[in-house]
């Protein structure tokens, strides 16, 4: 049977606590102090320590002071002295989760079913790190490069953990694939990993999805719905394109992750939940936040572990890695084996890719199909003269920079005058020259919205969240057909 050891001060929560675990099957020492706490851990080496914090003899965070007397144990924090200055410190420290005081029966199942044990985590880790010089990814994601390695070296420390993580980066970096490997890395891994698209789903249907609804709550509520908080219960939900929830569900989503409950549509009572939270935005998230479009006390409590993905164009020396794990990949897939020429290669390389991994997927894709016989040359991969502007708040940063600004197309259009430009006065904000080269490239195209996306290198879905964003705020012909 496994082995747990409760540290605490107050004999009646220490006692509630060893009754609690004994009954999900485990056997259970109890220490009052950090000396019994020391002397209980030399008898025998507990699998999960639950660990108070202020104890008489001094800190609890002081046994995580000495990783050789805890390094085989996994490190529960249990305390009623709660805040986040210290779960951020003690999970610095090694502590794998943080529970409150009175404890959560159900909360406490979960952290007593995910148990492993440290080692077999770090081992794993080193093993993936050790091969990356040889395989060229770690878990779902491509790249040796100095910006990816670093990701990585987040990565592997956050894991481990229960923090909420929040990821940024262009569109197109592979924000999903960090979250999923960041689930496969946890203790979470064998329950649910589910992403839900914030901007995908509509703002009258959003809350049903999240947290589910009772039959009759609504017209059309034939039958209870569950929502991503309970499918996705003792695993991971990556809410992505989390500036697109509307601010009203935000709020709801903060009172989740600060109670750990929540409600049904229609219903009067509220349930526990034990699912880790990762977010994701394409945007700058203080810049939403001044736009009004993230809460700034969702920010704070979502960014306690920040991960911020770097765009294709700074990481250019995993280009031919990333292009021949896709070429492999669709060559299996198709039956036919095909493989670059070096010309092809360094197309891919002196291209920028405005759309960064995803865009480069899809170039694969379509040489691969256009390519004549087993070798692909340049011919069908894009060219820097079909680069539409840097995608994402950096590109626009640098945009607004430069006076005039230029909104080039991917290819001449038939017909068409020269590309106009727009001219942004110095200091102009990154926001006000993403409207600006949006809306003068829609008018350009005659508000063809699918050469307008192409153009400036972005999804249609961003464009048309854009522009419904700036016909709300008026006074412009954003929503014109």
């Amino acid at each position: 049977m496994p082995h747990a050891l409760v540290v605490d001060d107050d004999h009646d929560s220490a006692e509630s606590l060893r009754a609690l675990i004994a009954g999900e099957r485990f056997t259970v020492a109890v220490a009052h102090n950090l000396r019994d706490a020391k002397r209980q851990i030399a008898l025998q080496q507990p699998d999960i320590l639950l660990l108070d914090l202020r104890l008489p003899d001094g800190n609890g965070m002081d046994l995580l002071a000495d990783p050789k007397l805890v390094a085989d144990s996994e490190v529960v924090l249990c305390t009623g002295h709660a805040n986040l200055e210290t779960s951020i410190q003690a999970l610095r420290l090694g502590a794998a989760d943080y529970l409150v005081k009175p404890v959560n029966l159900t909360q406490l199942q979960g952290v007593l079913s995910r148990i492993m044990k440290p080692a077999a985590l770090q081992a794993e880790v080193k093993d993936l790190t050790a091969n990356l010089a040889e395989s060229g990814h770690f878990g779902h994601l491509w790249g040796r490069s100095a910006p990816m390695k670093r990701i990585y070296e987040q990565i592997s420390r956050v894991a481990v953990t229960s923090v909420s993580v929040f990821i940024t980066g262009e569109s197109g970096t592979g924000k999903e694939v960090v979250a999923q490997t960041v689930h496969d890395l946890s203790r979470r891994r064998k329950l649910p990993f589910l992403a839900v698209n914030c901007g995908a789903i509509s703002p009258n249907l959003i809350e049903s999805e999240i947290f589910g609804h009772e039959k009759g709550s609504f017209t059309g509520a034939e039958r209870q719905h569950q929502g991503f908080f309970e499918r996705a219960s003792g695993g991971t939900l990556f809410l992505d394109e989390i500036t697109e929830m509307p601010l009203e569900l935000q709020v709801k989503l903060l009172r989740v992750l600060e109670t750990g409950r929540f409600m049904r549509v229609g219903s009067t009572t509220s349930q526990e939940t034990d699912v880790r939270i990762i977010a994701a935005t394409n945007r700058s998230p203080y810049q939403a936040v001044a736009q009004g479009k993230l809460r700034e006390d969702l920010l704070y409590r979502l960014n306690i572990f920040p991960i911020e993905l770097p765009p294709l164009r700074e990481r250019a020396s995993d280009i031919p890695l990333l292009a021949n794990h896709f070429l492999a990949a669709i060559s299996e897939q198709e039956g036919q084996q095909r493989r670059f020429t070096p010309e092809a290669i360094a197309a891919l390389i002196d291209y920028p890719w405005p759309g960064n991994v995803r865009e480069l997927r899809n170039a694969v894709q379509r040489a691969y199909v256009m390519a004549a016989g087993d070798t692909i040359d340049d011919s069908w991969l894009p060219s820097t003269s079909e680069a539409g502007p840097l995608s994402g708040w950096s590109g626009l940063a640098a945009a607004a920079a430069e006076a005039p600004v230029r909104a080039a197309a991917p290819a001449p259009v038939a017909g068409a005058d020269a590309m106009p430009t727009i001219t942004l006065p110095v200091g102009s904000s990154v926001a006000e020259a993403e409207r600006a080269l949006m809306l003068a490239t829609l008018r350009h195209f005659n508000h063809h919205k699918e050469r307008t996306a192409a153009a400036l290198g972005i999804s249609l879905k961003t464009l048309y969240n854009r522009l419904k964003e700036y016909a709300a705020e008026g006074g412009t012909d954003a929503d014109k057909p």
